[in-house]
């Protein structure tokens, strides 16, 4: 990466509006910018977001960099969330839960707030934009990593019935279920453990999806009016969207909701304004589905 501080103070020199901006390693497919050019639209307010390739090694000088330069608040996506928790001066409650922080806000006093607003993001998808009730309802998480662990706690305080985390290394899933635990009924497994059992919502919190590649899932997982939704997202229907499409799922969606619906949270955490998503949701929807020739495709998905 280039000199961060020059290129971050020419950027805020060129405008009086407030500067954030998403930090990844890849980056350029990011719909991040176009969604808070949407919100500050909607809201009136003036601000300038920007996507900035940034790999781990230059996390840290990019972001003083960022905030020296005048910087407001930054998004961090793969693979900075575990760095920005560490960089926060302080943490969120959600953020200390999943120790790992999408969202880094500059507040009054000077000092960083660290905070995750995914799992808000997941549910507010959920249970406002796909109308599904999650009380009383079995849970499958599949995947034992960050996007797991920033999610367990938002929904175990929906109160499921049970939330099951498989993973090819147990272990890992185990580590996450003991950690939650306190929260409500929490259970962890292999994927070999899985025939044989049902669930209302499974959720794919992998990113093999994304390149063709699925868990070994058996038939039969999906319980009747049932739900599969891919923390990923993508421009055409990821390997998970269309497994569930195949196993009957009554919904089987990718994560444009939750991309929104977290994006928004964050705005909020900075701009002190909650902009309506649905609206954004639906353009974005639709244009993907007209580029992708599959408008009568059943799927909702940076």
């Amino acid at each position: 990466m280039n000199d961060n501080r020059d290129n971050f103070a020419d950027t805020t020199a060129s405008s009086s509006a407030d500067q954030y901006a998403v930090f990844g390693h890849p980056i350029s497919h990011s719909k991040s910018p176009r969604i808070h050019k949407l919100f500050a639209e909607q809201t009136g307010q003036n601000l300038m977001y920007s996507a900035q390739d940034v790999p781990a090694d230059s996390f840290k000088a990019a972001t003083d960099a960022f905030f020296a330069a005048g910087g407001k608040g930054l998004n961090c996506t793969v693979p900075l969330k575990e760095l920005a928790w560490n960089y926060a001066d302080r943490l969120s409650e959600a953020a200390e839960a999943a120790k790992a922080v999408n969202t880094l806000a500059l507040t009054a006093d000077g000092s960083i707030l660290g905070d995750n607003t995914d799992g808000i993001g997941l549910l507010n998808d959920l249970t406002v934009n796909l109308q599904i009730k999650l009380a009383g309802t079995a849970i499958l998480i599949l995947g034992a990593g960050g996007a797991c662990r920033g999610i367990v706690a938002p929904l175990l305080k929906q109160k499921p019935a049970s939330l099951v985390i498989a993973n090819r290394t147990p272990a890992r899933a185990h580590t996450i279920a003991d950690d939650f635990k306190f929260l409500g009924a929490v259970d962890a497994c292999g994927y070999d453990a899985l025939p044989g059992r049902c669930f209302d919502l499974i959720i794919n919190a992998t990113a093999a999806s994304l390149s063709g590649d699925l868990p070994p899932l058996p038939a039969g997982l999906i319980a009747r009016n049932g739900t599969c939704y891919d923390l990923a997202y993508a421009n055409q229907p990821t390997a998970f969207v269309r497994w569930g499409i195949a196993n009957g799922a009554a919904k089987s969606v990718d994560g444009l909701g939750m991309l929104v619906e977290q994006a928004a949270e964050a705005f909020y955490i900075w701009r002190g304004r909650r902009p309506a998503t649905a609206p954004v949701i639906g353009l974005l929807d639709a244009e993907r589905r007209s580029a992708n020739g599959n408008p009568g495709l059943k799927q909702s998905a940076d």
